[in-house]
């Protein structure tokens, strides 16, 4: 992370939320800040909350309470709609793409490009193929289908949609689950160059040795709270490990 590039406010806050579900509290007053221009790993084991803050950050679940600021703007609760407007967007592990369709339509879905009610689709090839290149995502023809690419390929279409449709703010969940490892370092690649562009990037994973490759910040969270934010540079594995167990670091 260039520290000169990384804007001194944060492009989102989120402050004391909180979320049950009945009887289990998931969140218990967390606080997180991200950046534009840093990567920012929340990790975790099971149950620490990981999956309910990012989806209140989306909007899919609304907190019990608490404050969300996106660009200094405050909301109670987002809804998919809000989120995606204010420039969050998630990459979740299905991606969300339409296996049938090709690069280009999944990239303008929602956003057709049409002239007296007729697709221009040689135009929408050239704005994917625009896009991508841009993003550094190497797809040999964008006119190919979704369901014909790798698992890298996939995600690559999935991030150059949520930037072409204005996201600011991109979140991972587990990015590489299931990728080999040449796709795998392809993704981390992708990851490390939008942070790189500005883009402030949230990623949730089990996969240590990737937090430790590609993220500026680990923010370490168990049993619904926020238990360290670190640098990761000032960090090693170990003591992430204890403080995601619970164990003590002079054990």
């Amino acid at each position: 992370m260039n520290t000169e590039e990384v804007t001194c406010v944060p492009f989102l806050e989120t402050e004391d939320i909180y979320k049950s579900f009945n009887h289990v509290q998931a969140l218990r007053g967390v606080s997180v800040n991200a950046f534009g221009g840093e990567v920012l790993a929340i990790v975790g084991d099971n149950g620490a909350g990981k999956s309910t803050l990012i989806k209140i950050l989306s909007g899919v679940l609304q907190p019990d309470r608490g404050t969300i600021r996106i660009e200094g703007k405050e909301y109670k609760k987002l809804t998919p709609r809000k989120a995606a407007e204010s420039g969050v967007s998630t990459v979740y592990q299905d991606l969300a793409l339409g296996n049938t369709m090709n690069v280009a339509a999944n990239l303008f879905l929602g956003s057709e490009i049409a002239k007296a009610g007729i697709l221009q689709k040689r135009m929408m090839c050239r704005e994917a193929e625009r896009l991508l290149q841009n993003l550094d995502i190497h797809i040999p023809d964008v006119s190919m289908p979704v369901a014909e690419l790798s698992g890298g390929q996939r995600q690559g279409v999935a991030v150059a949609r949520l930037v072409h449709k204005g996201g600011k703010i991109l979140i991972f969940d587990e990015p590489t689950a299931a990728m080999g490892l040449n796709e795998s370092n392809a993704v981390l690649k992708l990851i490390k160059k939008l942070a790189a562009e500005g883009f402030a990037v949230i990623v949730i994973s089990h996969n240590l040795p990737q937090v430790f490759h590609i993220s500026d910040r680990i923010c370490v969270m168990r049993q619904g709270r926020v238990i360290k934010e670190l640098m990761t540079e000032n960090t090693t594995m170990d003591e992430v490990v204890a403080m995601i167990t619970g164990a003590s670091t002079t054990a």
